[in-house]
This record gives structure tokens, C-alpha cells and sequence, in this order.
């Protein structure tokens, strides 16, 4: 198989347009295929003289299927990198896209034929582009890519600089909608990506306001309390908050479900236990593991008694509060501390757990209030203290000069 090899920049979009003429009529015979060929051509060339650059990259890809069954991965990058450089030949914003809409349609037709291959092409052309809001849409294509071609892991590297492409492509809410729901479809089942999952659901879910239309984000919304009661290492969210969320509440579907969100993150064992008891078909059809859920809520119950009652928790309370033996109190508050949700000693003399910091299991209104009651406290302790030295250094400043002045 011959390699593609760019001679100048004029004819390589020609050579392209022979070598894949060439491939697609190679069965027909050379008498048959040598018309065809140079009628190709000719219409590749006029596109060209015409600056019809959609156009051109059209006649390119007619034959995208061929190129994949026929051409090394070698050629076929080479091949690619010459199409796709089409969208830096207009100085047209408008037809750079619409030749970006092209190519990526053409790439995303048959998504489990080499899709790694596919998602490195859409790449490239990523990187071609200079228009941020076609950025956006050839990535929303790589992330529908990686999903159906079922090869996530070559996509979940570039998640990390989400952020960052947020402020390059400035898109508005329905995009960034759009964006975290298809993000989150790519995590979804991935073990080693479930707190990722859950972090992009709960973005989807944040650009819901009670002024839109919450009936398409039920389904996500329960989903994104189910893998919150799931994952073993999230104790806390602002889901109650959420419009999204809320509007579970009165659902005849998921009501129970929000009702157990509420579980976790506003009462205790007890509460669980009790829900369970009532609802562990419902628990099961959710995959939630009944032995799992009581180790988390354990953990939540702590959490609470550490909020909700003195600096001091008797081994007793803690005991009666989370069902276990006498034996078992101080491993629990272990695994709370190495779970980072409390800061305690443990006075084993006297059967009391000290705690100095405890976890927030929800961060709502109440919470920024009370931060912000925090704040002003030590901002005012913090010019007390101040006030306090200046009037130190000028009473100190004032004895010495009378000192000074005594000497003399």
C-alpha cells in the first residue's frame, strides 16, 4: 500500500482525492475506475480554485468507509491530518465549523470500527480548530464517540482539564447542561471513575433551576442519590438543595427515594433501619447492599452526634446510637477519624469521646450563615488584637520619650 505523502501545500488535498478514487474503483477495472477517478479530480480541483472548502472536504470523505477497511493506520492518520486540515484553509469562522460538523459526522458514523483511531482523529481536529465554540461541539462528538465505541479511557485523561476548557469555550448553561449529562454518561459503570461520575452528575444537575423544566432530570437526579448512598467514601452533598432533587420529593416514582437521601444526610441509624425494613425491595432494585448502607450510615450517625450534642459523647450513647457491642465503640470512631470526618481523643478512663472538628453532612443556608457568623467573630477578635498592640507601641513609643527627655 502506497503511504500519502504531502508534496506542497496546493496539491495535498488532490493527493488525497486520487488515493482514495484510487482505492474506492480499484474492483471496477482500470477502465472503469481511471473516469471516475479523474472526474473526481477534476471536481476536487474546482472546489479548490473556488475556495469551496466544504465542499471539498464532502468529496473527501464520500469514501471514509474504504479508507478505514483498506488503508494501514499509518496512511490513514496521514489521510486524516490532510482532511482535517481543510478547517484552517477558510478564514471563515462559520465554514471552519460547518467543515468541522462535516468531518466529525463522517468519523462518528461507525463508532466501533477502530474508535481509537477515531477519537485521535477528532483530537487533532480539536486542535486545528481555532473557534472555541467548534472546540466545544468536535469535543461533545469525542465524548458520543468514546461512549459508543465503548473506549472511555481514552477520553477520562482529558476530564482533568475541565475547568480550563469551560473558560476557553465560554458555552452557556444548556451547553454546559449538555456537556456534564455526556460526561457522566461516559463514567457511568466505570468502578474506578464513580466519585467522577457522581461530581459531573451533580454539575448536570446544579444548572437546573426551579424556573426550568425539572421532568428530564428526574431519572439523573435519582441516580445521583443512589451513587451517593453507594459510594463508601462521600459523606456529604448538596443534592437537598438542588431544584432538581427536590422535585423528587412529591414524585410518585422516587419519593422514596429522595426520602432515604434524606436519611443519609439528616438523621440516623435508626431512621435507616427503619426505611429498610419497609422498603428493602425497593433498596435492591437500587443495587444499594443493605450491610453497606448500615456501615455508611454508622459512620453519618457518629457524624451527627459529634454535631448535634456536647464536645463530649459517652461510649454509651455512641453504642446505643450505632447498635454495636461495647467493644466496637472505639474501632468505629477510628474509622470515622481516618475517614476524615471527625477530629476527636478518645478518654478511655472516663468513656467519653472528646471531639475538637466534626463534618458537615449537608452544606446549605444554614451553614454559610453560621461560617459567616464565624468569619466576622475572628475578623473582629482579629482588630481587637490589633487595636490592642498599636495601643501598646504608642504608650511604649510615649515612655520612652519621657525617658529621653529625663536624660537630658
Amino acid at each position: 500500500m502506497a503511504t500519502v505523502v504531502e508534496t506542497s501545500e496546493e496539491d495535498a488535498a488532490l493527493t488525497v482525492v486520487r488515493f482514495v478514487s484510487e482505492l474506492a474503483w480499484a474492483d471496477a477495472g482500470p477502465e472503469a475506475a481511471e473516469p471516475q477517478v479523474n472526474r473526481l479530480c477534476v471536481e476536487a480541483q474546482e472546489c479548490m480554485v473556488m475556495g469551496r472548502w466544504v465542499d471539498l472536504a464532502s468529496l473527501m470523505l464520500a469514501s471514509t468507509d474504504v479508507i478505514f477497511s483498506k488503508v494501514s493506520e499509518k496512511d490513514l492518520e496521514c489521510v486524516f491530518t490532510i482532511i482535517c486540515n481543510l478547517v484552517t484553509k477558510s478564514g471563515n469562522p462559520d465554514e471552519s465549523f460547518e467543515i468541522a460538523k462535516v468531518i466529525s459526522a463522517k468519523i462518528g458514523q461507525q463508532p466501533n470500527d477502530k474508535p481509537a483511531l477515531r477519537l485521535k482523529i477528532l483530537f487533532n481536529l480539536y486542535n486545528l480548530l481555532e473557534n472555541p465554540y467548534s472546540r466545544f461541539y468536535v469535543y461533545m462528538k469525542a465524548l458520543d464517540l468514546s461512549l459508543k465505541g465503548k473506549v472511555p479511557e481514552h477520553i477520562i485523561p482529558s476530564l482533568k482539564k475541565i475547568d480550563s476548557f469551560l473558560r476557553e469555550w465560554n458555552i452557556g448553561i444548556i451547553e454546559q447542561r449538555e456537556l456534564f449529562l455526556a460526561i457522566s454518561d461516559v463514567l457511568k459503570g466505570s468502578k474506578s471513575s464513580a466519585n467522577d461520575y457522581f461530581k459531573f452528575l451533580t454539575k448536570y444537575l446544579a444548572t437546573f433551576t426551579g424556573e426550568d423544566d425539572l421532568n428530564e432530570a428526574k431519572e439523573e437526579a435519582a441516580h445521583a442519590i443512589v451513587e451517593f448512598i453507594k459510594a463508601p467514601n462521600l459523606f456529604k452533598c448538596d443534592l437537598l438543595d438542588m431544584p432538581a432533587v427536590g422535585q423528587l420529593e412529591k414524585d410518585p416514582k422516587y419519593s422514596l427515594v429522595y426520602q432515604l437521601l434524606k436519611i443519609f444526610l439528616t438523621q440516623r441509624l435508626d431512621a435507616y433501619l427503619e426505611f429498610q425494613a419497609a422498603n428493602s425491595t425497593l433498596l435492591k432494585s437500587y443495587g444499594l447492599v443493605h450491610e453497606d448502607c448500615i456501615a455508611k450510615m454508622r459512620l453519618l450517625s457518629l457524624v451527627d452526634l459529634g454535631s448535634n450534642e456536647s464536645a463530649r459523647i459517652p461510649y454509651a450513647l455512641i453504642k446505643d446510637t450505632l447498635r454495636i457491642n461495647d467493644d466496637e465503640v472505639e474501632l468505629w470512631v477510628v474509622k470515622a477519624i481516618t475517614s476524615k470526618l471527625i477530629d476527636c481523643k478518645m478518654d478511655q478512663m472516663n468513656g467519653v469521646v472528646i471531639v475538637s472538628r466534626c463534618s458537615d453532612r449537608v452544606f446549605g443556608q444554614h451553614q454559610w450563615e453560621t461560617l459567616r457568623m464565624k468569619l466576622a467573630t475572628w475578623r473582629g477578635n482579629i482588630a481587637n488584637v490589633i487595636g490592642t498592640i498599636r495601643a501598646n507601641k504608642v504608650v511604649e513609643d510615649g515612655s520612652q520619650g519621657v525617658q529621653g527627655l529625663a536624660i537630658r
